[in-house]
């Protein structure tokens, strides 16, 4: 009884001791559950963070691919609208020598069909071979074409182009296409053309006048003492040359005035008329124009001298009908006009002989002429008139078979 009694607190202390070790072996597994719990809660959090970065990414670059698609969108749509606004025309070609555009101003200014697409520059601008001897020249050279001046021949007037032509290079300097841009230039030569040739008709007649004066007064002089001789009283050979000289004179007179006429600065009567009253007006003035004359066409309200643009009418109709008489077929005369933008076009027709292609460089110059018994003022007055106006005229063949005369003037628009 008293070796149990000694033994119980051994056992008890025993117990004690793997009571605690159990308890520790509980907490320290209880610690490792939820380490592990919290550990697999974080690595649950760390992969929904990642992928809610992972999406936000895609979102931004896929925002960001939509707004560069738009600019770029924009930034072609924008291009395309230059090139269609453009008042200039353009031509890209490429280096191979194939057009990639022509925009709708090139279109309208060389006169090129609407349905007209890419090719060879020499196919697509067959009609205007002189830009495309241009643009062939800038494709075989490197260095730019600046402000060059093209005249393109074969229209109803010759058209004068202002050119530059561009090279467009790739990365690494070598040549992808060119780029030809022209500006139609026409008027602003006409323009010139037309004060170039007023500063020559005023010194023309500053140094001319004074002398066809003292021709005319000498011729006076001569005519009136031929006058004063009476034929009946003179021998036969002295009367001959008598009706010689005042037939001499008198046509020499009329020479003289129309040189003067020529020469001198007029005096301009400027008020708003009826071309088409003027021109009737001046065919009903010729004698036997009216039967061989046709007026039709639309005609305009211009702003000139009524008195002046009748003399240059009627010189045009006189020099269809001379042309017309010494041929074999019954002459034709038809005066066309025809309203062009802001001008007035006049066209003059006949079915004579027509005009020589030597006769056309000098056709307008004074005392130029092909007729035996013509002074070669008549063309010159008609130019001084037109141009005085701010018009333009030009000969050329008639499809009748003659010749062609053709004046354009401003038409005046009530303000």
């Amino acid at each position: 009884m008293q070796t149990l009694t000694t033994a119980g607190p051994a056992l008890l202390g025993l117990a004690l001791i793997i009571a605690m070790l159990l308890v520790v072996v509980v907490v320290m597994l209880v610690r490792a559950a939820s380490v592990r719990t919290r550990a697999r809660k974080g690595d649950g959090g760390d992969s929904a963070m990642l992928s809610m970065a992972l999406q936000e990414a895609v979102n931004k670059l896929k925002a960001q691919e939509r707004q560069m698609a738009a600019r770029a969108e924009a930034s072609e749509r924008l291009a395309g609208q230059i090139v269609e606004g453009l008042t200039s025309g353009m031509v890209v070609v490429d280096r191979d020598g194939a057009v990639q555009t022509v925009n709708p101003a090139a279109r309208r200014i060389l006169g090129l069909d609407a349905d007209v697409g890419t090719g060879l520059v020499s196919d697509v601008l067959r009609r205007v071979p002189a830009l495309a001897d241009v643009i062939g020249e800038a494709l075989r050279t490197t260095a730019p074409i600046v402000r060059r001046t093209v005249t393109l021949e074969g229209g109803a007037r010759p058209a004068h182009l202002g050119v530059t032509v561009s090279h467009i290079t790739g990365a690494h300097g070598e040549k992808q296409a060119v780029v030809c841009l022209f500006t139609d230039l026409t008027a602003v030569v006409e323009l010139e053309e037309r004060l170039r040739l007023k500063e020559a008709l005023a010194r023309l007649g500053e140094l001319t006048a004074g002398l066809a004066h003292e021709f005319r007064n000498g011729l006076a002089t001569i005519h009136g003492y031929g006058r004063l001789l009476d034929p009946d009283a003179l021998p036969e050979p002295a009367r001959t040359y008598v009706e010689g000289i005042r037939a001499e004179t008198t046509a020499l007179g009329e020479v003289v005035a129309n040189f003067l006429r020529f020469a001198r600065p007029e005096q301009f009567a400027m008020a708003p008329v009826d071309l088409r009253a003027i021109v009737t007006r001046a065919i009903a003035d010729l004698p036997g124009a009216t039967q061989v004359t046709t007026c039709e066409g639309e005609f305009a309200t211009v702003n000139g001298d009524d008195v002046l643009l009748r003399q240059a009418f009627s010189n045009l109709v006189r020099n269809s009908l001379e042309a017309c008489a010494g041929g074999t077929a019954v002459p034709a005369i038809v005066v066309r006009g025809a309203i062009e933008g802001s001008d007035v076009f006049v066209t003059v027709d006949d079915n004579g002989p027509g005009l020589a292609p030597a006769a056309l460089n000098r056709l307008f110059q004074p005392f130029a002429t092909t007729k035996a018994a013509g002074t070669g003022l008549g063309l010159a007055i008609v130019q001084k008139v037109i141009v005085s106006h701010n018009g333009v005229v030009v000969a050329g063949a008639s499809p009748a078979g003659g010749a062609r005369f053709q004046v354009r003037l401003p038409i005046h628009y009530a303000s």
